[in-house]
């Protein structure tokens, strides 16, 4: 075969396998766009309802907080009472866990 040959049977060639891999790349690029597009979505409504969830829990913080503050007004030594039973009820079950032991070699 002559050079000229040889030459236009290799960029025949090419060329047919570049076409070719046009093809497949447009065909996976259709195929995984609405894949892509379904998880953008998924995505998209977890984060909104993240962003509703943190809005409802600042809201019963809120609620909470003022019905807290009620109720230490309506009756200041029940809530002192309570608190200080709360703190040697924390305090004895701290002192009941075992302590740490250091590793031993």
């Amino acid at each position: 075969m002559e050079t000229k040959e040889m030459s236009d049977k290799l960029t025949r060639t090419v060329d047919s396998v570049a076409s070719n891999a046009h093809k497949a790349i447009d065909k996976v690029s259709g195929a995984t766009r609405p894949a892509i597009e379904h998880i953008a979505a998924g995505a998209h409504q977890a984060a909104d309802k993240l962003n509703a969830t943190g809005r409802q829990i600042r809201e019963s913080q809120a609620r909470l907080t003022e019905n807290l503050r009620g109720q230490f007004r309506e009756r200041p030594f029940t809530s002192i009472g309570i608190a200080v039973a709360a703190g040697f009820l924390l305090n004895w079950l701290l002192r009941q866990r075992p302590a740490a032991r250091p590793p031993t070699e």
